[in-house]
């Protein structure tokens, strides 16, 4: 049975694109990222578009301001294929300025805000971006053409209450909303390719420096497809960009996926549990995607119970699994809230494989299983495919996985094989096509020759009372190699080792139960896609381990 049987799937063929991949399209699909944009300010001039703490535009006042900022930027002689990095926040000027980039074919280039200047400028050097656009509050870590050769302009957006002096705060800078227009025409829709790069995003950079996957107008048409497709989403959505903005989640799950279908964009400048659920009862919010942790976090909160949450219907969510006690907690307080666990990458253009609805529960230890247009397999160490249920790597192919990193062949190379992405991910495939994620190869645990999955001690740590987020790390053992070390963030309950390992015991075989632990307030610390870094951690861990060790 093919489990989107009942969704509205839309008609699919098979192309060629980038070259030589042969994948599964959707015949019928948004020609490019302003194309959805347009449609939607053609098709629901009316509806609101962006809500953003009390202020509101409609699709046509949308338009008008990305027609504007657009028109400024042909003014300084920004077009088709300029690189444009985009150094904002979650506010309404991100969706502006990435539609008025859109509306010039030039490629935008967001950058997460908690990034600092020399990688900010190793980016945007890579890149060879023209212009940066940044909030004024962030002038001191913004770029100049000293650190970027090819930097000719830099744009600040300011405060509404920065008055005619902001300029002094933010140096030599041009002030987004006094750009002076191109001529008449100048900054009218360009026509671009399919195949075209829209935005590059810049992948985590866990090791290294980071890759810029080129998200091109198809990878976005198919991912918002998707998105519509495997959450049902109607134009009466209204979606919560409580996840950063600049991030894959954020850039194509709320922001372009509402976009597409009309719906509504409420921005969330920053996430806390409190005002989140007092935004989702305001601004009847419909539709979310965050991670399990934010979840948890909402169910903590005393507000949760007391407010009126009745228009939340889909919880997407992805980065890691969501504990049992998590969804049951959240099927007790909101019965009509659909939980559907999505998993993808920057490389994907966000979702690979989604849940059906009603199916989470059941397969809680799942991802779901393939989109319409999406093929998953399972690949061994020798490039070959493994039986339904056995572990190895997960490689993806479909219209939505990017053709490769800006100007970077040899890691293109090293990370696709005709078409499919080597996820780095380890998982299986179940014989109903239910995909299972284990670990990242690279954080795999070797115990005395016995094998650990970190997602597995991960979720049964996320089970205990109080536990917000956990993550399971090896430390070094001159005896058996590795053992297991745990992080937990469980603000507010007692930092009991021993309830936490006997917790485990009950759940896991004895050399999986983590040995040693770490115990933090502060939360984990995540990379750009939400993923847990690891690295850090290990570093924590080493740090801590010479600190104990006797002179």
């Amino acid at each position: 049975m093919n489990p989107w049987d009942g969704y509205p799937v839309a008609a699919m063929r098979r192309e060629t694109l980038h070259g030589n991949r042969v994948v599964r399209c959707f015949v019928e699909r948004p020609r490019s990222f302003h194309a959805l944009f347009a449609r939607a300010v053609a098709t629901r001039p009316d509806h609101e578009a962006v809500v953003c703490e009390g202020r509101r535009w409609t699709w046509r006042e949308a338009d008008g301001q990305v027609a504007r900022i657009a028109a400024g930027f042909a003014g300084l002689g920004i077009g088709r294929g300029d690189r444009v990095a985009m150094l904002v926040g979650n506010r309404p000027e991100f969706v502006f300025v990435l539609f008025a980039l859109q509306r010039l074919g030039a490629i935008a280039v967001p950058v997460g805000v908690r990034e600092q200047r020399p990688g900010l400028a190793w980016m945007l050097t890579q890149c060879g971006a023209c212009a940066l656009v940044f909030d004024a509050t962030l002038v001191e870590r913004a770029p100049d053409a000293t650190d970027v050769p090819s930097l000719r302009w830099r744009i600040a957006i300011e405060e509404a209450d920065e008055g005619p002096d902001a300029s002094k705060t933010i140096g030599a800078a041009h002030a987004l909303h006094r750009l002076t227009p191109a001529e008449p025409g100048a900054s009218d829709a360009v026509d671009v390719d399919e195949q075209d790069t829209a935005v590059i995003l810049y992948t985590s950079g866990t090791t290294g420096h980071p890759k810029g996957a080129m998200l091109t107008h198809l990878n976005i048409a198919h991912s918002v497809l998707h998105f519509e497709t495997g959450m049902r989403l109607v134009p009466e959505d209204r979606g919560a960009l409580a996840v950063p903005a600049s991030h894959v989640t954020g850039l194509i799950a709320t922001i372009a996926s509402m976009a597409h279908v009309g719906g509504t964009i409420v921005v969330m400048p920053e996430f806390k549990a409190a005002s989140f659920i007092a935004l989702v009862e305001h601004e009847r919010i419909t539709h979310t995607l965050m991670v399990p942790a934010m979840y948890k976090l909402c169910l903590l909160s005393p507000d949760f119970a007391q407010r009126d949450l009745a228009s939340w219907r889909i919880g997407g969510y992805g980065g890691a699994p969501m504990p049992l006690a998590t969804i049951d907690a959240l099927a007790r307080q909101l019965p009509d809230l659909v939980l559907v666990n999505a998993y993808g990458a920057t490389e994907t253009t966000s979702p690979v494989t989604m849940m059906p609805a009603g199916e989470t529960r059941a397969h809680a230890d799942t991802v779901g299983v393939a989109l319409p247009c999406a093929e998953v397999v399972v690949m061994d160490e020798r490039g070959r495919e493994v039986a339904p249920g056995e572990s190895g790597e997960l490689w993806i192919a479909g219209p939505m996985v990017v053709p490769g990193y800006w100007d970077n062949e040899a890691a293109t190379t090293a990370s696709f094989s005709a078409g499919f992405w080597h996820s780095g991910d380890l998982g299986s495939i179940d014989a109903e096509g239910y995909a299972r994620l284990f670990d990242r190869r690279k954080d795999m645990l070797n115990r005395g020759g016995f094998k650990i999955y970190s997602v597995e001690v991960e979720n049964a740590l996320m089970g205990h009372a109080g536990v917000v987020e956990a993550a399971i790390v090896a430390r070094a053992c001159p005896v058996l190699g590795e053992r297991v070390h745990a992080f937990i963030h469980a603000p507010g309950i007692a930092h009991d080792d021993d309830a936490v390992r006997a917790h485990c015991a009950r759940l896991l075989a004895d050399y999986k139960v983590p040995e040693t632990i770490t115990w933090t307030d502060d939360p984990l610390p995540r990379n750009a896609n939400g993923k847990v870094l690891k690295r850090l951690l290990r570093e924590t861990l080493a740090s801590a381990s010479t600190d104990e060790t006797p002179a």
